[in-house]
């Protein structure tokens, strides 16, 4: 016996045979705080191979960020992050927390100092104003 189980964004149809379909709960957002659209560069160094990277931020948070990167590092990689934005840089010790080939990979800030702090907190209340404008 075939099921409907909705309409796709594109609006075709959605079937499933009963026996062959295993619902999964949605996985609740694991995030502290929010994530916003950020645009910058961005540049990695790995202090063991001396390997050093440049790239592109694309999401940012008060714990983290998002790296646009064809060869990302391996998860539990550290790794010295800079990210550039206008006038004003970031600099903090990051762990790589997951890795996706050919896309980037999830990066937790580790041990901010209180002057780059400030300069992330100045990004993110700039990004939460434009987010809410665009939104509203």
């Amino acid at each position: 016996m075939e099921r409907y189980y909705g309409a796709s964004r594109r609006g075709t149809l959605a079937w499933a045979k009963d026996a062959q379909l295993r619902e999964k709960p949605v996985p609740r957002e694991k995030r502290r705080t929010p994530r916003y659209i950020f645009i910058a560069s961005a540049e990695l160094f790995e202090e063991r191979s001396e390997v050093r990277v440049a790239t592109r931020v694309s999401e940012l948070s008060l714990y983290g960020c998002y790296l646009d990167m064809m060869n990302p590092f391996p998860v539990d990689t550290i790794v010295l992050l800079k990210i550039f934005a206008g006038e004003a840089a970031f600099k903090s010790k990051a762990k790589v927390i997951y890795s996706q080939p050919n896309m980037g990979s999830g990066m937790a800030f580790i041990d901010v100092e209180p002057d780059s702090l400030a300069v992330l907190e100045h990004w993110l209340a700039e990004a939460a104003k434009e987010q809410h404008t665009t939104a509203g």
